[in-house]
């Protein structure tokens, strides 16, 4: 017998809606079959969607910037996650520049990660190396990490890595089979004028930062060959620009992430009173860009949310300088998502995230073997409300959405049932 079977609900599989049945024996969905087998627990889904478990790839909880931390930690950020349809969480050591300080951050990271309620893994970050790149790889390796982050920009707070290296961080992640995960602006083009507020943030990060090094990037991946993964692009004039020049590489050696906020806001929300709040790096683009964006969306990879929460009071400032980069949205990245794109937004933020990392293998499509971690959404016209994260607001507050996520179920296990939590289902992956 059974431990669980899903009823009447329209599946996921490959890549169409069917309805049918799923039954879970433990961890694994063991089978999925019109028919109607015996099982201990019987959840009758009515018609709702059944997908498989999202995989957020780029989130920051409990981020150390210094002076702040962002607000949601493992336990609130995976709580969100959850009732957001999200099993699977990545996130990212603290930068480092040697080795040792790799197998410490990796360790502190273990530890605030405990509390998470859904499944989690790590990127390695480094920051400006002064070390032997293929022993900080090969540490990497040892600790079960197979994606490392890297910085182009930040010289001011000594996180940028050089072309030199950027170079031979490729040439080894070919060698050793990893992702290059790259933070993707020119150094050179960003201006840190003191003086100016937070609506100068485009100014400050123009578009032109982001396609150049885009590009200059992508031309190293095609002439020294590795595995490269542009995080959080925002603009659909760097994506069109990607197309053009790269068709070859693009998202088969240059993998393109972009987030839900750049398909919903544009830089005029930056005008508003409180436009402190829409700040985060790269930032809001133009409406033309985010149209670009919207019309190319096949050509993203993949979405991930780059969740950094804070709350009001840290964000209201008037100069750039002194405001914390980042919002929230884990919570309702599918609902902006789904609303924008239906189904072809699915695979973006599961199966093809879960192509990139081995660690993740029968994760992220609804089969027999696999994980039975999936989600169950229910369709109805509502507006988004509030979060179950620790911040005191919610960007995405009252916008339209086509359904709701009523369960989450992680490796067999409810997470969500009814729209209220029930337990925490996680582990280091």
């Amino acid at each position: 017998m059974f431990d669980k079977r899903i009823i009447n609900g329209q599946v996921y599989l490959d890549s169409k809606f069917k309805k049918t049945n799923i039954y879970i024996l433990g961890e694994e969905i063991t089978k999925i079959t019109q028919e109607l087998l015996p099982a201990k627990e019987s959840i009758d889904v009515n018609n709702a969607l059944v997908m498989p478990g999202l995989v957020d790839p780029h989130v920051h909880f409990n981020l150390d910037l210094g002076s702040i931390r962002s607000r949601d930690d493992f336990y609130f950020g995976t709580l969100e996650a959850a009732y957001g349809g999200v099993t699977t969480i990545i996130d990212f050591l603290d930068p480092v520049d040697n080795v040792e300080d790799l197998e410490k951050a990796y360790y502190r990271r273990l530890e605030e990660a405990s509390k998470a309620v859904v499944d989690y893994s790590f990127h390695a970050t480094i920051k400006n190396p002064k070390c032997d790149l293929e022993s900080f790889v090969l540490k990497m390796k040892e600790l079960g990490i197979n994606s490392l982050k890297l910085f182009t920009t930040y010289s001011e707070s000594s996180r940028r890595t050089f072309d030199e290296q950027i170079i031979e961080l490729l040439k080894l992640s070919e060698k050793y089979k990893f992702l290059l995960l790259a933070h993707i602006e020119s150094d050179n083009l960003i201006d840190l004028n003191p003086s100016f507020n937070y609506n100068c943030l485009l100014k400050s990060r123009p578009t032109l930062a982001e396609t150049k090094e885009a590009l200059k990037l992508a031309a190293f991946a095609e002439k020294y060959g590795g595995y490269l993964y542009m995080v959080h692009l925002s603009s659909g004039i760097t994506l069109e620009k990607l197309k053009k020049d790269f068709p070859g590489i693009l998202n088969k050696k240059f993998f393109v992430e972009s987030c839900p906020h750049y398909f919903i806001f544009t830089n005029d929300f930056l005008e508003r009173c409180d436009g402190q709040l829409y700040t985060m790096a790269p930032p809001l683009r133009t409406r033309k860009e985010r149209t670009l964006l919207k019309d190319n969306f096949d050509d993203i990879f993949s979405i991930g949310t780059d969740h950094c929460a804070f709350n009001k009071k840290d964000k209201e400032q008037r100069l750039l300088k002194d405001i914390p980069l980042g919002i929230g949205g884990i919570e309702f990245s599918f609902d902006v998502m789904y609303e924008l794109f239906k189904e072809k937004a699915i695979d973006k933020m599961s199966k093809n995230i879960c192509s990139l990392y081995p660690n993740l293998e029968k994760r992220g499509e609804i089969k027999e073997g696999n994980f039975a971690s999936i989600f169950v959404y229910e369709i109805f016209d509502n507006f988004i409300g509030d979060s179950h994260g620790k911040t005191d607001y919610n960007l995405y507050e009252n916008f339209k959405r086509s359904g709701q996520v009523i369960h989450t179920i992680n490796r067999g296990q409810f997470v969500i049932k009814n729209g209220e939590f029930q337990t925490a289902v996680s582990q280091k992956i």
